[in-house]
């Protein structure tokens, strides 16, 4: 799939005030399909995720499935 024309958007959370150069990159493309890729090196083949996945997804970020344990 060629994603020359993909608007990436990079994630609200990624920051380099993070202390993390972790950061990923998200591409709603023309087919209703969502990429997501590593800022760091975005040659490599993006994940690909239909809307249903995509929706599920975000429902979870807003849920706190991915949150980690407080100590």
């Amino acid at each position: 799939m060629d994603f020359t024309g993909a608007a990436w958007r990079k994630s609200s959370f990624s920051s380099s005030n993070s202390g993390s150069d972790g950061c990923v990159e998200v591409a709603i493309l023309p087919d209703g399909k969502v990429a997501l890729r590593d800022s760091k090196d975005p040659s490599l083949c993006p994940h690909m995720f239909n809307s249903h996945e995509w929706g599920c997804f975000v429902a979870g970020v807003h849920a706190g499935e991915f949150d980690q344990p407080k100590a």
